[in-house]
């Protein structure tokens, strides 16, 4: 937690929650890797492709995904929780915030057409044993993806990170009685407005529910993308510091000229000529891939 809440910037941070229907149930209990993997890797395309579109943002975005897959009764219902920033980096390497109008960060209607499109294409894909009638009732309901408003700060973050990061099924706070036959616990009915209840299960159906959400061995439930991947995070997030200032976390900052942005530092130790600009800073590696066409951008538009 203290490692996360180093990395946090001085910006709003938006909280959006990808579904998967209850008819990929059955197909998730067959093969939870598969179906759990698409989900992550469909969800960051499409943030991606709505941080990409220069009518939403323009930049490269990055995003914090946390797998739950119970629902408060012990169902099964899969779902990725996702803190992802209020901005992004743009093509040359700028800090370029989000619109701060509005509750959400993209239109909730089009993520949600958007990931059903691609991850009912994706599962054609994985499964081509499946028969079209599975893959056309995916289409019959809308998908749920839900964005929450902005988090009210850093803080909020911190603390919602806390809560839900390594959080299991059910905590033995909610477990309220235990017999040879039945486990009793409660639990939250959001259909009436979050009424707390109870529920009784055969001791073996509690067990077989729990079950349900024994991750497959090495799957890793909490993943990482884009500039807050941990192959560019440190780089990223230093150069967004830099340019962060109190009082910009919610305007569009207009990126400077080129000649402004790079600042000549030395002569060109090659031809003793030429100026030297300052591009990028990375550690002894080499750049990351994701910044090569950045870096490569800029040192062509200086030629």
């Amino acid at each position: 937690m203290a490692a996360r809440q180093a990395e946090l910037l001085p910006i709003p941070y938006y909280h959006v929650v990808f579904t998967l229907p209850e008819a990929i149930n059955q197909l998730a209990l067959y093969q939870p890797a598969a179906v759990y993997g698409l989900l992550f890797s469909t969800a960051w395309s499409t943030i991606q492709s709505f941080a990409s579109d220069p009518q939403h943002l323009g930049a490269q975005t990055g995003m914090i995904s946390i797998l739950h897959t119970w629902g408060q009764t012990l169902t099964l219902h899969p779902h990725l929780h996702c803190i992802i920033p209020g901005g992004g980096i743009t093509s040359t390497g700028h800090w370029k915030s989000t619109r701060c109008k509005g509750k959400f960060l993209y239109p909730v209607k089009a993520l949600s057409t958007v990931f059903r499109a691609r991850y009912v294409a994706a599962l054609r894909k994985q499964f081509p044993e499946q028969p079209p009638e599975f893959f056309n009732q995916l289409f019959a309901t809308p998908w749920v993806v839900y964005a929450k408003r902005p988090f009210g700060g850093p803080d909020q973050v911190i603390e919602y990170l806390g809560r839900y990061t390594h959080k299991i099924a059910i905590s033995n706070h909610r477990i309220t009685g235990v017999d040879a036959q039945t486990v009793q616990f409660t639990y939250k009915d959001y259909r009436q407005a979050g009424t707390k209840k109870e529920m009784v299960l055969a001791a073996v159906e509690f067990i077989r529910r729990f079950a349900l959400h024994i991750l497959p061995k090495g799957f890793v439930r909490i993943r990482h993308y884009g500039m807050l991947s941990n192959a560019v995070k440190q780089i990223t997030l230093t150069t967004i510091r830099e340019q962060l200032t109190p009082g910009q976390n919610c305007t569009q900052k207009e990126e400077p000229p080129l000649e402004q942005s790079v600042p000549t530092e030395s002569i060109c130790p090659c031809c003793k000529k030429g100026r030297m600009q300052h591009v990028m800073d990375f550690d002894h590696r080499r750049p990351p891939m994701e910044l090569k066409k950045q870096i490569t951008s800029i040192v062509k538009s200086t030629l």
